[in-house]
């Protein structure tokens, strides 16, 4: 199968910017063979090569990404490693009990294997930390989605505390948020420096981190599959495919994946007098309690102190956007820093980008053997750091002949559901956007 389109990001990756200079990549030249392939190096791709690694000790891995690791979606989200359910198309995050109890349960299996492969490669805590995190409110409406969640996080018998307006203000040093509802399982990552530091864990003589290199074709040969990129190819028995929603790209999911790009803007380093003017805590990292809202990280590591602000989605069938739209949206990220950091009134924003998210219609996965020896982990609906390291643990399971929990798990949901025809979900995605934006209020 020709691949029909190939990953374009827009605008830079921040988190691997402020991080120091790469070495050289290493694409694939030339024809290579291997136990296992795996398509796409971010966070699903990189489990599925941990957990194939240690499945199979004597097996020969080759892992392709069309860009550099954490310059692609991975390296360009917001950092929350997420245990508790978070639906972006709830109201409160929430779902039905049983569910969210299953959903829970699988979310920290993956952030347990995330933590332990961090330490395994001696990955700093900037690269990844249980610290938990705060669903910020900053409107009566914001209090009351905490006090709906937090009511449905006691039915699950979750702990959570909640936070008034004077604990925010000791926390942020900013006088915008009126409360907060503070989680304390949730693993916050410095997202490129994560990734990176996982591949560059995995590196060895039988496991290939080929960067720059992306897919082509994919065909089944007889014996497995070839994978061809611009400057060679990779034959393998069978394959991995952790590139999201670009699945449809490989002819797979068609009408049943949801494209969205949403978007953040990075500070520059902010002067000691800065620092010293905000106060609060050095680190924190803020959901809204709206889901349409603000998230907000102030982060203080090998780049300096900075904040971070993400606001705004796009539906986009394409999976591209130019500059135009990262200019678009710059000035919510102006007002929504603005107004919760007014003492940093000289403070630029020094990165801006988005990223890409996938969604189905009924927030089921895009996960299982499509074809022999062809698994797919795809599709996060949001939440690609915690669903997307599930999906590649799962899919590496499935490639080992491994019985686990979490193959169980992934191998009991859904099928994406199909979505309406282009132009009607097109007007229904973008119009639901929208108004949820507006209602969000005070929250963006």
């Amino acid at each position: 199968m020709k691949v029909t389109k190939l990953p374009r990001d827009p605008g830079p990756a921040a988190w691997s910017a402020i991080l120091p200079e790469l070495e050289p990549p290493t694409p694939v030249d030339g024809d290579m063979q291997a136990d296992f392939l795996v398509i796409g190096a971010g966070f699903a791709g990189l489990a599925a090569a941990r957990r194939l690694s240690l499945g199979a000790p004597k097996a020969r891995i080759v892992v392709l990404d069309a860009v550099r690791v954490g310059e692609g979606p991975a390296g360009r989200n917001s950092g929350f490693m997420i245990d508790l359910p978070h639906d972006l198309a709830s109201d409160n995050y929430g779902g039905a009990l049983d569910k969210d109890r299953a959903q829970i349960s699988a979310n920290r299996a993956a952030i347990d294997f995330a933590l332990e492969t961090a330490e395994a490669f001696g990955l700093p805590d900037e690269a990844i930390q249980r610290s938990g995190k705060i669903n910020a409110a900053a409107s009566a409406r914001g209090l009351t989605h905490n006090t709906d969640y937090a009511r449905h996080l006691s039915a699950l018998d979750e702990p959570y505390d909640i936070y008034d307006a004077e604990t925010m203000r000791t926390i942020t040093g900013i006088d915008y948020y009126r409360g907060g509802l503070y989680t304390p399982n949730a693993a916050i990552i410095q997202p490129a420096m994560f990734v990176r530091g996982l591949a560059g864990g995995l590196r060895s003589n039988r496991v290939h981190i080929c960067e720059g290199s992306p897919v082509t074709a994919l065909d089944a040969d007889g014996t497995g599959w070839r994978a061809a990129t611009p400057a060679g190819s990779v034959t393998a028995g069978k394959v991995v495919l952790a590139v999201n929603g670009h699945a449809e790209s490989f002819g797979l999911f068609q009408g049943r994946l949801a494209h969205v790009f949403t978007y953040a803007s990075m500070t520059r380093a902010l002067a000691a007098d800065e620092v010293n003017r905000l106060g609060g805590e050095p680190s924190w990292s803020a959901t809204p309690a709206d889901p349409m809202g603000t998230t907000v990280r102030r982060i203080s590591g090998i780049g300096g102190d900075r904040i971070v602000v993400r606001n705004r989605f796009t539906y986009n069938p394409s999976m591209e956007v130019d500059r135009t739209r990262i200019d678009a949206v710059a000035h919510s990220h102006d007002r929504a820093f603005t107004a919760r950091f007014p003492m940093l009134a000289n403070v630029t924003m020094e990165y801006r980008w988005g990223g890409r998210l996938c969604l189905s219609r009924n927030d089921a996965p895009a996960f299982g053997e499509t074809a022999p020896g062809l698994i797919a982990a795809c599709c996060q609906n949001g939440l690609g750091t915690a669903k997307g390291t599930l999906a590649g643990m799962a899919a590496a399971d499935l490639a080992l002949g491994h019985d686990s929990d979490v193959l169980r798990f992934m191998s009991g949901t859904a099928t994406p559901a199909r979505l309406p025809p282009a132009p009607l979900a097109w007007l229904g995605a973008t119009a639901k956007i929208r108004w949820a934006e507006y209602a969000a209020g005070r929250e963006m």
